[in-house]
């Protein structure tokens, strides 16, 4: 841990961020991870946080080409993970910062001292300055790799040519990109023009996306924003936003978002109306983030543990007038956001989140009303949890209508939005 009255150095902030790398390689996720590092170094200063999630989210977000000109700069391969992620990180930082070359490399060798064994301080010297000089080489030599050009795993890639012939590789160069920071004004306590004046005054630029939804030109911590603790504002994806709008609900209806963690789409939906709205989650530590967020918004609905797929534990047999059915998925489309999803989803994964999602469905079903509205989404861009899912549905219900809706069906990632997928069925 580092000491609370001793400002890191580089090479701290590189060994760190190479610890994270290392355990999000080994199965971890990445924003846990970080949230771990950061209660168990309570010394580190904003400035040092920031350093160490850039340097950890950019080494994963292009794990795949780093990793590539690793293999080709090592006689053999570097068998201690600490030391392999060291080298990752630092391989990052000359290619992708503008720290020089020389302090780079320096403060690596240091870190290396502290992270490896025996003579690993060389190994990494030399493995950069190699670098240094056949950099531009190794950067051409990764193309013939699609894994290291896109910086995704060959399955991914592959899937996505076969779903998106046209637009596959706008896909992979989006999901490389930084993120957008959007955020999500409370209409309760006040309205987007108003909100875009007090961020004026707090020198924030913002423009105005959609009904409640402002982007910010440039993304900043969260206590930066004016009046985020008092519930003004929350941070939410525009594709996000869209659900509370299609499910459409009235003041007064009966309304169950059945997959309710962290709470941004419960919250958006109490905010618009006066609902008897029920938060459902199988997770008690996330139903936590859920009671947090609407204390925050200063606003309210029942908050239930339980299982979606498994109404007769939770359900107390009243009809639901609207259903968000915001389901477990592979987060395909949110990758920008977490760039450890690539690495850590295997193709396996997608027929476990297709019938845990069609087992969720098949439930909630139960619990609409006639005439009643199940919004069905996702932030996933594979078809096996999407459009396929809601074809065999379909087939399964035949009281079930798909109801047009804009927008509607598959949103891919761009620069307005993460990707997203909406359904909506009508119980008729």
């Amino acid at each position: 841990m580092l000491s609370e009255r001793r400002p890191a150095a580089l090479r701290d902030v590189q060994r760190l961020a190479a610890g994270v790398v290392e355990r999000v390689l080994g199965g971890r996720n990445l924003d846990a991870t970080l949230r771990k590092l950061w209660a168990d170094t309570p010394g580190l200063a904003p400035e040092q946080r920031a350093a160490i999630q850039d340097l950890s989210f950019g080494t994963l977000r292009f794990y795949g080409r780093l990793k590539a000109e690793l293999d080709a700069l090592a006689t053999k391969p570097v068998r201690e993970a600490p030391v392999r992620c060291l080298l990752l990180v630092a391989l990052y930082q000359l290619e992708s910062t503008h720290v020089t070359p020389y302090t780079v490399v320096d403060q690596a060798v240091e870190a290396a001292r502290t992270v490896g064994q025996g003579r690993a301080h060389g190994l990494v010297n030399a493995i950069l300055r190699a670098f240094l000089r056949r950099g531009e080489a190794l950067e051409r030599a990764a193309e013939a790799s699609e894994v290291a050009r896109y910086s995704h795993p060959q399955w991914w890639i592959d899937k996505l040519k076969q779903q998106y012939p046209a637009q596959w590789q706008d896909l992979l160069a989006v999901n490389n990109r930084h993120p957008l920071m959007t955020l999500r004004v409370n209409r309760r306590l006040g309205t987007p023009a108003q909100y875009l004046e007090r961020l004026a005054t707090a020198g924030l630029e913002a423009q105005p996306i959609g009904e409640s939804a402002l982007r910010l030109s440039k993304p900043v911590p969260v206590e930066r924003l004016p009046g985020f603790g008092e519930g003004l504002v929350s941070v939410q994806d525009l594709g996000a936003q869209f659900a509370a709008q299609l499910l459409d609900a009235r003041d007064g209806e009966r309304v169950l978002d059945a997959c309710s963690a962290p709470g941004g789409k419960t919250a958006h939906l109490a905010e618009r109306n006066a609902l008897e709205l029920v938060a459902l989650d199988q997770s008690a530590q996330r139903l936590a983030q859920v009671r947090a967020t609407l204390a925050r918004l200063k606003l309210e609905a029942r908050v239930v543990e339980g299982d979606a797929g498994a109404p007769e534990r939770w359900w107390d047999g009243r009809p639901f007038d609207r259903i968000l059915a915001d389901v477990p998925c592979s987060a395909s489309g949110v990758v920008r956001r977490h760039p450890d999803i690539k690495w850590l989803r295997r193709e396996e994964d997608l027929l476990q989140f297709a019938q845990t999602q069609r087992r969720i469905l098949d439930a909630l079903w139960h619990c609409l009303a006639r005439g009643g509205k199940l919004l069905y989404a996702t932030c996933s861009v594979f078809a096996e949890e999407n459009g396929q899912q809601i074809e065999a549905f379909l087939a399964r219900h035949p009281d079930a209508v798909l109801l047009p809706s804009t927008p509607g069906g598959q949103l891919l990632p761009d620069e307005r939005h993460d990707g997203f997928y909406y359904a909506l069925l009508e119980k008729r």
